[in-house]
């Protein structure tokens, strides 16, 4: 057989090598993990020691903002008014809020029937991102008017209010005004009470050139010209509901839009850089379909009369949910019917359901303070999936969930340094680090658990009692907590707390007792742990929704149980001796599971036959792979139980053998077993990838196209001759324009010939990329530069990223590239950070993307002396990143 033969075969020599060498941060973190300080992109709980911080007082608070904004999008300045109508609840003589990089040129409240008393002085508190404002008498309780003067910079950090560089189509380089406020950066485009908590409504009025489109979180209700200059007019927005200030948004630019409604006639419109509408239609069409998904299952109306979306050229995250206005990069929201591929599409679907979900959970009950952000992007990123499965269930998007998301947050999770979902924030400087993968693709999972197991009926019931209980208002975790318990009738606070308030999760063992015609089952749980078996002295437990399937009907759970005791003993009735038993059906609950020899040895038919559902597959040889990177088994009885794979068909599960099996070769890049895990991938790839082709056949569909791009480009990676000498064909036919490579296969391709090219090869790639008109396509370029092998070539990729050609949240994708491209990337990567490192700190002001570069860049890494060597640069950089 194809696996028989290769898989013994590298299996006799592992045995020699023994286990592969740990990841660099699990060699960091095994050396520290008494020091708990977050890093959110690594995935790890590293806690500074904390900042003194008070949030702001409660005696003077808003109602309403009535804020007037005119950017200069030539000298890249704002000026600002604001009227804000307060409540004064405690008498005071000064006012505090929150202000960044503004200058207040005056201000002063005025008691409502009262005259206006002047603010005699603005102390600054930088450091703490606030200002003072002292008045010369006492501002009696009461309501009143707070009036403010400010000017600020349109900076270019891609957070506040920022300036974002486009091309036009005739090719000159113009700019956008545009914000982001998640998480506190409100405050850098008008003083504020920038706390989720402090509510109130807005007016927002934009003065803007008249050839140009502004946009808010309402609808325009007036246009007029400005007197001041013929050029310029004054756009009027309705006023806002009740909101939180980091949910404001602006936008002034030149845009073009595609629009419909909603079947609740809500009106929907994509912006779009001016002549692209065409790529706006795909993500409306999404949209449409979303908004009536998301009221029909929380049975709450979307609030307001319009939602925008819009693309923006330089954008750090990937979208953001401002309320009736959502933010997104271009790669996350267009879509050209002819040169984008399919795993774009998705992209755009799932991102477009995400923020829509937001509006709801998020924006019309928005969480009392940061520490409950997980629960906003949590719930978000679980019910995305939910809504991409009913706008295209062909998609088979929940089985991708567990490959994206759910195994993604094990991997982290199970570090030594990680934290629980549910973290305490104080200081505005600890939120950007909560914004990771724990908050999000760990949230998401154990929502999906608590979904499964109190049951859709009885979830919709209490979102629905939740989302009435607290629209316009704020919550707590505890709050949903109480609203599902209510409606379930079950423990859901008590169960939920073992997975929000402790990090980590558990290794349910598992082994079987056949017991004349049952199944006596013996389960024991401890904490997973990715540097190896646990050892501590009081190992955390959690309670665990597990349910057991049999090969009777493999899609049904024939039991279900909650384990809330370290071990337990269950049977399973009437169950055959021929039949086996799984654990975790539909891999749903998050924990991971290890069989005795005898259970795993009789799951091996159910593989090979394809009688076990696709995403058990997937979870099954998921747990195997991470139980032998923690040593707990051995790397050699992983490779065997792959023979069973053979007539695997699934993308999904394809997907995560091949990131397994990549993580494995990174390792054993630092070994002489490189040349042999390569012919390994060959050899099992090659078969699906001979039955799959190079060119789609009648009745393939969304899956088929994702499957093809990743098994040849595995195969290409790995230099299979074949896949080497058709890619370089049609590259050649692509790039002289006699048969152009369809979306899908490019990246695949352009990723094997960069492999085995030389410098004429970059050469060809950096023209591509400078005749891409299209974002989606540049950065599929970017992303497999790093790929080409010589030292000399992986510097001028290092150096292009740092160029003009390269937008500033690109740069990342580029240098992460080169770092996961070989060990020589490896090395010139991690130096040319160190090399450049003011730069790039500068450019990124220490926020997620510098962290994410850091990570990519040190991951691959496996041996003591880099360990080291990091930790000393943590020490010397001034990004406070932690090991």
């Amino acid at each position: 057989m194809w696996l028989a033969a290769a898989a013994p075969s590298l299996a006799r020599r592992l045995l020699f090598l023994g286990p592969p060498p740990p990841p660099l941060l699990l060699l960091l973190l095994s050396r520290s993990s008494r020091r708990r300080r977050r890093l959110h992109s690594l995935g790890l709980a590293a806690m500074p020691e904390k900042r003194p911080f008070e949030r702001l007082p409660a005696d003077v608070s808003p109602i309403n903002y009535s804020l007037c904004l005119k950017p200069d999008l030539l000298d890249f300045t704002f000026e600002g008014k604001l009227e804000a109508a307060a409540q004064v609840r405690q008498a005071t003589n000064q006012i505090v809020m929150n202000c960044a990089d503004i200058d207040i040129i005056t201000a002063s409240y005025a008691p409502e029937g009262d005259e206006e008393i002047h603010a005699t002085g603005f102390n600054y508190q930088n450091e703490d991102e606030k200002v003072t404002l002292s008045f010369p008498s006492i501002l009696q309780t009461g309501t009143g008017t707070l009036k403010i003067d400010f000017v600020g910079e349109l900076n270019d950090k891609m957070k506040g209010f920022y300036r974002s560089k486009y091309t036009t189509p005739s090719g000159e380089v113009r700019y956008a005004a545009v914000t982001q406020f998640e998480a506190t950066d409100a405050r850098r485009a008008f003083p504020c009470w920038d706390e989720p908590a402090i509510k109130a409504t807005f007016d927002i009025s934009l003065i803007v050139p008249k050839d140009r489109v502004a946009l808010s979180n309402m609808n325009v209700i007036d246009r007029k010209p400005y007197p001041d200059d013929e050029n310029v007019v004054e756009v009027k927005f309705a006023r806002t509901p009740v909101m939180s200030t980091y949910l404001v948004a602006f936008v002034v630019g030149e845009y073009d839009f595609v629009e419909t409604r909603s079947k609740d006639g809500v009106c929907v419109r994509v912006y779009t850089p001016v002549g692209k509408a065409e790529q706006g239609k795909f993500a409306l069409e999404v949209a449409a379909k979303t908004l009536p998904f998301y009221k029909d299952y929380f049975n709450v109306p979307y609030p307001l009369p319009k939602i925008d979306l819009i693309a923006i050229a330089d954008f750090a995250a990937g979208a953001m949910e401002n309320w009736g206005l959502v933010t997104y990069r271009e790669t996350a929201l267009l879509i050209d019917p002819k040169n984008s591929c399919s795993s774009s599409r998705q992209w755009v679907a799932l991102v477009v359901g995400h923020e829509l979900a937001h509006q709801w959970f998020g924006n019309l009950v928005t969480m009392e303070w940061w520490t409950h952000l997980w629960l906003n992007e949590g719930f978000a990123s679980w019910i995305e999936y939910l809504c991409v499965d009913h706008c295209f269930p062909e998609y088979d998007i929940w089985t991708q969930f567990v490959s994206a998301d759910y195994t993604r947050a094990q991997e982290l999770d199970a570090l030594d340094n990680s934290h629980p979902i549910e973290v305490s924030v104080g200081h505005p400087s600890e939120v950007d680090e909560i914004f990771d993968a724990i908050s999000y693709s760990k949230g998401a999972s154990v929502i999906r658990m608590l979904h499964d197991y109190i049951g859709d009926k009885d979830f919709k019931k209490g979102m629905n009692m939740y989302l009435t209980k607290f629209q316009q208002k704020n919550a707590a975790t505890e709050d949903l907590w109480e609203s599902l318990e209510n409606a379930s009738g079950k423990p859901i606070a008590a169960v939920m707390n073992t997975w929000t308030k402790q990090m980590g999760f558990p290794l349910i063992y598992v082994e079987a007792e056949q017991v004349e015609d049952d199944r006596l089952l013996r389960l024991s749980q401890r904490k997973f742990c990715a540097s190896g078996p646990y050892v501590g002295e009081d190992c955390p437990q959690w309670m665990v929704p597990i349910t057991i399937s049999t090969s009777e009907d493999p899609n049904l759970a024939k039991l279900k149980i909650l384990m809330d005791k370290p071990e337990m003993s269950v049977v399973l009735k009437n169950v055959k001796p021929d039949q086996w038993v799984k654990l975790n059906l539909g891999t749903v609950g998050f924990y991971r599971t290890q069989y005795s020899s005898a259970m795993l040895e009789s799951l091996l038919p159910g593989i090979r036959d394809l009688s076990l559902p696709p995403v058990d597959r997937l979870g099954l040889q998921n747990d195997l792979f991470s139980l032998a990177r923690a040593g707990i088994i051995s790397t050699v009885e992983v490779l065997k139980v792959m023979e069973a794979f053979v007539n695997e068909p699934n993308y999904t599960v394809w997907s995560d053998l091949s990131c397994n099996l990549g993580i494995l070769s990174t390792l054993l890049s630092h070994t002489d077993f490189y040349e042999e895990i390569q012919e390994f991938v060959k050899d099992v790839f090659s078969p699906i990838g001979e039955r799959l082709g190079w060119d789609p056949k009648p009745g393939e569909g969304h899956l088929d196209a994702l499957l093809r791009g990743l098994v040849l480009g595995k195969l290409g990676k790995a230099g299979h001759k074949a896949t080497l000498e058709e890619a370089r064909r049609r590259f050649k036919d692509h790039v002289e324009g006699k048969q152009i490579l369809s979306a899908d296969l490019r990246s695949p391709v352009y990723l094997t010939v960069l492999k085995h090219g030389d410098g004429t090869t970059l050469d060809i790639m950096l023209k591509l990329h400078k005749q891409a008109d299209m974002q989606e396509e540049k950065n599929r370029i970017e992303r497999v530069l790093g790929a080409t092998p010589s030292p000399e070539l992986i510097q001028k990729v290092l150096t292009f990223a740092l160029s003009e050609e390269v937008r500033p949240q690109d740069t990342v994708s580029v240098i992460g590239g080169v770092a996961g491209g070989s060990k020589h990337g490896r090395k010139a990567a991690w130096k040319f950070i160190k090399d450049n490192w003011e730069e790039l700190y500068n450019r990124y002001q220490g926020g997620f993307l510098i962290s994410r570069l850091i990570k990519l860049s040190v991951e691959g890494f496996a041996v003591d002396k880099m360990a080291g060597e990091v930790k000393v640069r943590k020490v010397l950089f001034t990004f406070p990143f932690s090991i």
